[in-house]
């Protein structure tokens, strides 16, 4: 279902502010691997937003995202102090992996794989038909 423009603003809005929190709370560089808030959907209720984190060089993916939904209590009070003005009520967060990169790194390595293979089957020569 698509998001009505109100949903998109709140979405934009609590994205904006826990990025912020996440990178004063040290919480997008652990370990050497780097967190970052790829997309927040909002329920047409604004009551719920669905917050979906993407990890990179992060050596245990489901280990952080539990300890992050852990301190979700925590994350939904800093956040709830920044847009106090803005939104009657802070939504409930509720944190996801987001595996599009993890995907687009697969997609890309396959296609590396299939160019190499046809290669090795039609050599291409750099002579110009004469």
């Amino acid at each position: 279902m698509e998001e009505n423009k109100r949903q998109k603003q709140v979405g934009k809005l609590v994205m904006e502010e826990l990025s912020d929190i996440f990178q004063r709370e040290g919480m997008n560089i652990i370990d050497g691997g780097m967190v970052s808030i790829s997309k927040v959907m909002i329920t047409p209720d604004l009551l719920e937003a669905r917050v979906y984190l993407s990890f990179f060089q992060v050596k245990d993916q489901a280990e952080l995202l539990h300890k992050i939904k852990e301190r979700g209590w925590e994350w939904r009070k800093l956040l709830g102090q920044r847009i106090k003005n803005q939104l009657r009520r802070v939504p409930e967060l509720h944190f996801f992996n987001d595996d599009t990169l993890d995907h687009l790194f697969k997609m890309d390595e396959l296609f590396k794989k299939i160019a190499e293979d046809r290669e090795k089957i039609h050599p291409h020569t750099d002579q110009e038909d004469v």
